[in-house]
């Protein structure tokens, strides 16, 4: 049972705790009510009892401290991506109906406390990015729901434990990047429901169970020199030292009376005994060859009737509904994606939803849908766990920018690759799914040096967000580069710079105009100095080209208006309401203009200045007159030209290439 009336005196000692200095939970007040939403990071259930502490990135300094076992009803316990030094407390344990426990990114040390075997209503456990040692605990084994479990990048010592094999509903296990030795326990192989198993960079020894090969890419085992085994491609075969009583070929499937060996290598040698140049039985050789065989083509036929009917589900499976979106269970100041989960799953249980009957999010917090079929196998899916660990949880440190109906943050992979991931709501994505799957298509076709690289995408019911994967471009948008007023600043491009970026923005654009038998000719609508990218070579890279075609006609039509306002958008738009690729031109000869006069608004007095040549007056000050005469009269030319009134008398983006190409 739950008492209220202590629940404040608990949080104002979890502040005192996490917060010492009193820099980020200042609206926890003892005056304030937690359950009025005043409580930053706080949420309720229905009988006014605290169920969520959400505090991911707030940049928290202090310890877990053991009151925090006071919260009798807490079930979803958010504080990664901080600073929290200290022990997992064991009184942690406490927490009975807790579901969703993340603790990942900070600087925890010690162990994990066996206590955590009562905490049976867990479903998900991060704890990963942390300096937490000892061994694993075998109690875990014992939490019969958890689906989630990541302790990679940590100091665990010792064997993984047998006991985990009783797992019976994991889905994710991450184990990499620790000292772990010993063998993968052969119990592990009777965990049916598991899709990603990580044990690289550890420094594990013996038989790889080959009940494993059934993860294909979903285990990860490098860096293990002491591994050995029969079907994986990077393994080493096994020799007599590597054998066990076991036989790795052989399914394992534990049953009430089984009894796993705690201290013995789960491995096998399979080669028969032989003494000296003849074998001992060589009948039973022919009877094992024939039998695996048989074995071999049953297996071939059962994956092929489950990759067709995988294939068959997956054409039928809808992105998302609408009308499908998340009930939420809580009132709260603000959400993270585990707390969208309580609410994605209570919709599921009451309306049957099927958003991807595959799709780890049905269960798993840490993970996205991604039911599209592509023309391009290029396409990486990425998962929520990728995309929140690259993101920091998207902390606003990186923050890159937000417009109505997206936010873009730097973040980083796992291969150390940096990258820019704009997150888009679903509400603000195209309805149908054939025009959605069309638009995601038609972006991953789009391959040219001057426009943005897609590296992959994710759609998450559970955060009800789309998320956009792209090269980061390490030198910002081209809007940071103009009005500059403070000389020869970091900020002013030099004339070269400025001659190359104008010329591989028309290449760009030329390149989306062009129909080509990979792509279909397109037009961007939506050019502007802050959709241009400079990379860390100061090439210019054209981002959003085909983003409009995901988007719902409202929110293109909010992002057009912004366009407008900012001087981009040709006359004859505003008539016809119709793009052409000389819509796209006129926003280029803006561009231009821009650039040359390193100015965001190209008044009348400008243009007019540049028409006369008058470039004391046009071309940018901060040049300091460091700049070819001729090139920017050639340059001022095409500019103008592009802009003109009518757009029969504009230039194409094919006559721009030319011009730049006999003239600068």
């Amino acid at each position: 049972m739950c008492y209220s009336n202590a629940e404040l005196r608990v949080l104002m000692d979890i502040k005192a705790s996490l917060d010492p200095e009193n820099k980020h939970l200042s609206s926890w007040t003892e005056s304030a009510d937690p359950c009025s939403g005043s409580f930053l990071g706080v949420a309720c259930n229905g009988y006014l009892k605290v169920a969520n502490i959400s505090l991911p990135g707030r940049g928290l300094t202090g310890k877990v401290p053991p009151s925090i076992s006071g919260l009798k009803c807490l079930s979803g316990l958010y504080l990664h991506y901080n600073f929290l030094t200290g022990k997992i407390p064991k009184e942690i344990s406490g927490l009975a109906e807790l579901s969703e426990l993340y603790l990942n990114s900070n600087n925890l040390t010690g162990e994990i406390p066996p206590q955590i075997e009562n905490m049976g209503s867990l479903q998900a456990v991060d704890l990963c990015c942390n300096q937490l040692n000892g061994n694993i605990p075998p109690e875990l084994g014992n939490l019969k729901k958890l689906t989630f479990v990541g302790l990679q990048h940590n100091q665990f010592t010792g064997r993984i434990p047998p006991s985990l094999g009783g797992l019976a509903m994991l889905e994710r296990f991450d184990l990499s990047f620790n000292r772990l030795l010993g063998p993968i326990p052969a119990s592990i192989t009777g965990l049916l429901q598991l899709k990603f198993f990580d044990v690289q960079s550890n420094t594990l020894s013996g038989f790889v169970p080959h009940g494993l090969k059934r993860l294909n890419n979903g285990f990860s085992y490098t860096n293990n020199r002491g591994l050995c085994g029969v079907g994986f491609s990077s393994l080493r075969p096994c020799n007599n030292l590597d054998g066990s009583k076991i036989n790795p070929l052989e399914p394992f499937t534990p049953t009430p009376n089984t009894t796993i060996p705690q201290n013995k290598p789960q491995s096998a040698n399979i080669l028969p005994r032989c003494h000296q140049t003849h074998c001992t039985n060589s009948s039973s050789l022919k009877r094992v060859g024939i039998i695996a065989a048989i074995v071999t083509v049953i297996s071939a036929l059962i994956v092929t009737a489950c990759v067709t009917i995988f294939i068959h589900r997956r054409r039928k499976q809808k992105i998302w509904n609408k009308s499908d979106t998340p009930e939420h269970r809580f009132s709260m100041q603000e959400s993270s994606p585990v707390e969208h989960r309580f609410s994605m799953q209570e919709s599921s249980r009451k309306t049957g939803d099927s958003f991807c009957e595959w799709d780890p999010t049905q269960k798993s917090p840490k993970a996205c849908g991604f039911c599209i079929e592509l023309e391009s196998d290029l396409l990486h899916s990425f998962n929520l766990e990728e995309i929140e660990s690259a993101t920091r949880y998207f902390s606003d440190a990186n923050l890159l920018g937000r417009s109505k109906f997206s936010s873009v943050y730097k973040g980083v992979l796992r291969d150390r690759s940096a990258v820019a991931i704009k997150s888009v709501s679903i509400t603000s994505c195209k309805a149908d799914e054939a025009e959605f799957t069309k638009g995601l298509s038609l972006l991953t076709s789009l391959k040219h040096e001057n426009l943005t690289r897609l590296r992959g995408f994710c759609c998450s019911k559970g955060r009800n967000e789309c998320f956009l994967v792209y090269d980061f471009a390490s030198q910002g948008n081209l809007s940071e580069y103009l009005d500059v007023e403070d000389g020869r600043g970091s900020h002013v491009l030099d004339w070269p710079k400025r001659v190359s970026i104008i010329n591989g923005i028309a290449k760009g654009l030329a390149y989306l105009h062009r129909y080509d038998p990979e792509k279909p000719g397109m037009i961007h609508r939506n050019i502007s100095m802050q959709k241009i990218l400079i990379d860390q070579h100061y090439n210019p890279l054209i981002t959003d080209a085909g983003l409009l075609k995901l988007l719902a006609d409202d929110i293109v039509y909010s992002a057009l208006k912004v366009s407008a306002a900012l001087g981009y958008m040709a006359p004859e738009y505003i008539t016809t309401g119709k793009f052409t690729e000389k819509s796209d031109v006129y926003a280029f000869g803006v561009v231009v203009l821009q650039i040359l006069s390193g100015k965001s608004n190209v008044t009348g007095s400008i243009r007019a200045a540049a028409a006369d040549r008058k470039f004391d007056d046009f071309i940018d000050e901060n040049l300091e007159g460091e700049f070819s005469e001729s090139e920017a009269d050639k340059l001022t030319e095409i500019g103008l030209i592009c802009v003109d009134e009518l757009p029969e008398n504009r230039l194409t983006m094919e006559d721009v290439i030319q011009e730049l190409c006999n003239s600068i």
